[in-house]
């Protein structure tokens, strides 16, 4: 039987902290690993005394050294240091020395079955722990494959020879027969026992390969040393573990959702937990999703599939990483005749330091953005393509106009819209000015290149796009999208639709399958130079005339999307009265001409400010383009499962980039639909009264130089 402590005496090893400190020290020699398992191992200890004969001399008196070096009273008071799991103060106590002692003490402890803890986090710390899969050594190739598909939750550390149970590349004195607190035995695919120790099964185990893979528990201790609290320990109790609707990259024998470990987090601490953790690549590295767990398919937190329930603070925010427990899936579903793991959160603990490799960070610091409210959704990306979309947003912030526009710019506003959108699977875009109301056609030339130039990068990152236009301006758009794809500016056509308002459910029913808000549509609205509803229900242009019985109400859209969780908007305007801007309605109101008149009342979730509206729309294309050749971002979007995907966007997503060439070939297929310049209704190569060149083809020169540099 286990002994706790005498009431009121101080805890034997917490009260000696100095002494335990110089026994994990570097320049320590540790004592015999034997000795110090004899020391922890109060049920040996009678045993111990009958057979001190059977034992050398030299290991009792380094027992006894041990006990009074980690101030315990002899052997016969070191009953007292081992306490009881279950989360109570003792078993905290007794955890408390156990994160100070080196790995294989602590794997001596857990061999001779002397802890009865539930899990290894913050044991040995400061040491790698690492997840455990063993199999026959048939299908060791192939899940050797399925690890090197999936490194986000499968990063291999070793892979042993069959019958091999050792792995002196992680430890020195190592037996995977022993040396997890828990074992799982799956038969056809089935757990049908939860063992303590493997020896029973050594004959079997010569034909098996055992895979030791990275573990989160590695890198709490970073975390607790940058200030950010680690609920897990501090409560107690183990992570909290899910099965995703997140499918992995398949092998032949092995497929299976992914599975996470849910730490809640500080919202002020997300950026500290992401640049901690990403570095650590070979455990599990920089989370794959931060915020809302359904948009991993995660139902509720409060029933995690494997661990205990983390409960969370006021402020936290719920933040996911790769989990190795994907690994026991896969077993499962393979159905081999017979296969162990480690059981969730009873790793094996090595005898690496915790300290990754540390990976260049010239280019590789990752940042992250809140991009969407409802549901609460982060995201990531590197410091570099972050600089690199601000100063896109810098240069088309200018004012060729005198318009006082900067008035209405807000920083960060392009990347935060094109990170949202990148992580969107289905965008719909709307575009159309009928300014020049005494012209037919009405509208004006600012906007529709815009608004291809998006649609051509969004069909190469492989993404859903339709336009939405006016039912009077349908074939128009038809047409003109027509010939961009005839004269190569768009690889493939872009669907052309019109929206009516024919009851109140009219918007809700054109963005969701069925009106259901649970399943729309589309992910992201971008709104580029379209007339937008002020305050008064009225559309105006810029001479404060109003032109509503030109425009559909497309802003309907925009306003239902408000409320259907998972569906963002942008808007794109250079002037204050386009749809979108009605975020910015103030700053126009009191700067712009007119803007207590024209100004939208429509708010998109950002808003895009630029000189002119079509180099917005040249900007988000270029700014995704940057985002979809970003390693970290790559590795967000995909969840850490599959291969990277941004070395083989570069060359593709390059080809939809706009340029001068296709801009000037869309500007006059636009001149020969009679569609005209803003401020000038004129025919000519020019965009609101500014020449195509040396205005508008050195922007795009501009933006492409900084986008592929």
């Amino acid at each position: 039987m286990l002994h706790p402590p005498s009431k009121g005496r101080p805890p034997l090893i917490g009260s000696q902290a100095a002494p335990m400190a110089c026994a994990t020290s570097p320049s320590f020699s540790p004592p015999h690993p034997v000795s110090l398992a004899l020391l922890f191992a109060p049920p040996l200890l009678p045993a111990l005394a009958a057979s001190r004969s059977r034992l050398p001399s030299s290991l009792l008196r380094e027992s006894m050294f041990c006990s009074r070096l980690l101030g315990g009273p002899s052997l016969k008071g070191a009953n007292r240091l081992l306490r009881h799991g279950g989360g109570t103060d003792n078993d905290m106590i007794f955890k408390g020395s156990l994160r100070t002692l080196l790995p294989h003490a602590v794997r001596n402890l857990i061999r001779l079955n002397n802890l009865s803890m539930s899990n290894t986090s913050g044991m040995a710390e400061g040491f790698k722990q690492a997840n455990v899969v063993i199999l026959h050594k048939s299908l060791a190739d192939d899940f050797e494959k399925f690890c090197r598909a999936n490194d986000g939750p499968l990063p291999l550390l070793y892979r042993s020879k069959p019958g091999e149970w050792k792995c002196p590349s992680l430890s020195n004195d190592s037996d995977i027969r022993t040396d997890c607190l828990q074992y799982r035995k799956y038969e056809n695919g089935i757990c049908t026992e939860i063992l303590t120790s493997l020896k029973e099964y050594s004959e079997p185990l010569k034909d098996m390969v055992t895979f030791y893979l990275g573990c989160s528990f590695t890198f709490e201790k970073a975390l607790q040393k940058a200030g950010v609290p680690v609920r897990n320990v501090e409560q107690k109790c183990n992570v909290s573990m899910y099965k995703t609707a997140v499918p992995c990259c398949e092998t032949e024998h092995f497929y299976c959702n992914l599975v996470v470990t849910m730490r809640p987090v500080p919202k002020d601490k997300l950026g500290v937990v992401v640049q901690t953790t990403y570095p650590m690549k070979k455990s599990h590295g920089a989370p794959i999703h931060i915020g809302n767990p359904g948009l991993l398919g995660i139902q509720d937190l409060s029933s995690p599939d494997y661990g205990d329930v983390v409960q969370t603070h006021p402020g936290d925010v719920p933040v996911f990483w790769a989990c190795g427990v994907t690994g026991l899936d896969a077993i499962s579903n393979c159905k081999s005749l017979l296969a162990f793991t480690h059981s969730p959160g009873c790793m094996f603990i090595t005898d690496l330091k915790d300290e990754d490799t540390a990976v260049c960070y010239d280019k590789e610091i990752p940042e992250v953005y809140c991009i969407c409210q409802n549901p609460l959704h982060y995201s990531i990306t590197s410091a570099a393509a972050v600089q690199k979309i601000r100063c896109l947003e810098d240069m088309i912030g200018v004012d060729p106009g005198d318009r006082g526009i900067k008035h209405l710019c807000s920083q960060d506003e392009l990347l935060k819209a094109c990170l949202s959108i990148s992580h969107a699977q289905s965008v719909l875009i709307t575009t159309g000015f009928p300014t020049h109301f005494k012209y037919e056609p009405p509208e004006e030339n600012d906007g529709p290149p815009g608004a291809i130039a998006i649609a051509a990068m969004l069909k190469a990152m492989g993404k859903n796009v339709a336009i939405v236009t006016d039912q009077r301006a349908l074939n128009l758009n038809e047409k003109i999208i027509k010939e961009a794809v005839e004269e190569g500016i768009l690889e493939t056509p872009v669907p052309i639709i019109s929206y009516h308002h024919d009851s109140a459910d009219s918007a809700l029913l054109f963005l969701c399958e069925d009106g259901n808000p649970e399943k729309p549509k589309f992910n992201h609205l971008i709104a580029i130079e379209r007339a937008g509803m002020a305050a008064d229900g009225n559309y105006y242009n810029v001479r404060k005339i109003n032109i509503k019985h030109l425009v559909d109400p497309i802003d309907e859209l925009f306003l239902a999307a408000h409320s259907i969780p998972g569906i963002t908007t942008t808007g794109i305007g250079d002037g204050g009265n386009e749809l979108g801007m009605g975020k910015v309605k103030e700053a126009v109101k009191k700067y712009i001409k007119n803007g207590d008149v024209i100004a939208c009342d429509v708010e998109a979730d950002f808003t895009v400010v630029a000189g002119v509206s079509n180099w917005g729309g040249y900007a988000v294309a270029c700014a995704l383009y940057i985002l979809s050749t970003c390693e970290i971002h790559d590795r967000y979007l995909r969840k850490a499962v599959g291969f990277p995907r941004f070395s083989t966007k570069v060359a593709w997503t390059a080809l939809a980039l706009p340029s001068v060439a296709k801009e000037e070939k869309l500007l006059n297929i636009l001149r020969q639909h009679q569609v005209r310049s803003g401020k000038t209704a004129s025919l000519e190569m020019e965009v609101d009264g500014l020449p195509f060149y040396d205005i508008h083809s050195h922007m795009i020169e501009k933006l492409l130089e900084e986008t592929l540099k």
